[in-house]
This record gives C-alpha cells, structure tokens and sequence, in this order.
C-alpha cells in the first residue's frame, strides 16, 4: 500500500510542474485565445538563459532565476505588441503559424549557440534531498518546491484577475474587446501585458525543468505537449482547472510507469483522450466561445 502511496505522491508533486507549464498557455490562450506553438520553446529558452546566466556569471540556480524572469517578461511584451498582435483577427491560423515560426527559430537559435548536448542546471543538495515519511514514502524537497510555487502562482493569478485593475482589464479584454476599445482602453498593451506574465511563468516553469533534469534544445515540442494536456484536462481559461490537470496528468503517468516504465507517457495520452472523448471542455472550463 505505502508503494502505491508513494507513486501517487509522486505523480501529484509531477503534476506540479507541469501546471507551472500550462498555467502562462492558459492565460494566453484566456485573455488573447492564442494557442502558443512555441509556448514549450520558451519554456527551453528561459531554461538556456538561466544556464548560461549560471555559468557566464557564477550565479546560483535562484539568483539565475530572478534575472531570468524579467528577460521573459520583456520577450513576451515585445512579441506580442509587436508582432502577435498584428497575427490576432477572425483567422485562428495566423498566430498559429505565426508561433510555429518561432519554435523553429528558437530550437535553431539554440542549437547553433549550445549544440544539441543535453543541459542541466545543478541545484547542489536541494534537487536531491528529501523527506522521508517511511522506508517507502519520500517527498524531494525540489518537487515538493515546485507544487508549491504552483499554487502560490496560481493563487496570485486568481488575485491578480478578481481584485485588481489589470485583471478586469484582461477579463473585459478577452470577453468583448471591441467594447473596452470603443471605453479607451488599449487592447495592444492589454495583451503585451498577458503575454509578458504568461512568460514569467513560461520562466519559472523553465528554470524548474533544467533543475529537475537534463533539457535539450529541442525538447520544446515534448512540454508543449504536456502544457496542453494539462490545459485540456483541467478546463480551458480555468487557473485551478490548469492544477488539477496538471495533477491527473502526472498521476496518470506514474501509474502507468509503476505497471512498466514505458507506459508512463502512454497512460498520460490515454487519459487526456479520455477526458477528450468524454468532457471535450475539459473537467473544469471558465471560457466560452465568442
């Protein structure tokens, strides 16, 4: 019993880090209804920054972090004011291709400056110690770290989108943005401001991933993949439906894997099928179609 105790622990903590992937796929998709191709690129990309800031610069894996998140910020700002915005419009296909575009640039642009070898960031003790609750039940201290800067995340979000200015921006912004541009508002900034938070998370999301292990440049298609699931499972545009998709998601996997280590990726496909086939909304869905 204490095996299958600890096999869904696992899978539960898992699912941290994959909600810390789709919660900025959520709000993007929420606020702009963008599904971001790129978005497991960027995921990489911020793990690269923060390994080479690490290396360049003797910074421990936190102070790469703190430099790492801004830079997001600025990236999602700019492509969006910019570029995305200029792609949103009737036609779905345009920001898709638009992002498909920048996987391909972001894969190549880091292949070419960090080859094609596998990296990781070493976070010394603290990505390998745990808490152990019986000879076979332990909790590591960076997955344990990972679910919960998860919720405090998430939890700011939900914060951030019912108590504050900017958050009743995005929610006007994303139901009816002809009527909050007819009020004045810039829908432009709206959502640079929406991408530029989605990509801190992107960020923190990314760092967690090259310190929990070895991440190549072309493994953005891999987590992409994952976020979307989690989204899918979870409810499209629902914050604590992105969690609990998380969680299924890597619970399903650790199940699977604990049958045989090849069905671990599997039983994560089957069960997003399923929820597919039978909730195609998701288990918990906050938007609607305009």
């Amino acid at each position: 019993m204490s095996d299958w105790i600890n096999t869904i622990v696992q899978g539960v903590l898992t699912g941290g880090l994959y909600a810390l992937l789709a919660a900025g796929l959520s709000l993007s998709f929420g606020v702009m209804r963008i599904i971001n191709i790129a978005h497991g690129d960027f995921a990489v990309l911020a793990a690269f920054i923060a390994i080479a800031l690490a290396q360049w610069l003797g910074l421990n894996p936190a102070e790469a972090l703190l430099l790492t998140l801004p830079l997001m910020a600025a990236v999602g700002y700019v492509l969006q004011r910019y570029i995305l915005n200029r792609a949103l419009g009737a036609d779905v296909m345009r920001p898709l291709l638009v992002t498909f575009g920048f996987s391909i640039i972001i894969q190549n642009l880091l292949l070419e400056g960090f080859s094609a070898t596998p990296r990781s960031l070493y976070a010394g003790n603290f990505g390998t110690s745990s808490v152990t609750l019986n000879a076979q039940i332990a909790i590591g201290y960076l997955p344990l770290t990972m679910m919960i800067v998860a919720v405090a995340i998430l939890a700011g979000m939900q914060m951030l989108f019912s108590r504050t200015m900017l958050g009743r921006a995005f929610r006007a912004a994303s139901d009816d943005p002809e009527v909050v541009r007819l009020m004045g508002v810039d829908n432009r900034h709206v959502y640079a401001l929406a991408m530029a938070l989605a990509m801190v998370m992107v960020g923190v999301a990314g760092v967690f991933l090259v310190l929990q292990s070895n991440t190549s440049p072309t493994d953005g298609p891999q987590n992409l993949l994952y976020a979307f699931e989690s989204v899918i499972i979870g409810g499209l545009g629902s914050l604590w439906g992105t969690l609990a998709g998380g969680v299924i998601l890597g619970v399903a996997q650790a199940i699977g894997a604990k049958f045989d280590p090849g069905w671990g990726t599997l039983a994560g496909h089957l069960c997003f099928l399923a929820v597919l086939a039978f909730r195609p909304n998701g288990l918990f869905p906050k938007t609607k179609d305009r």
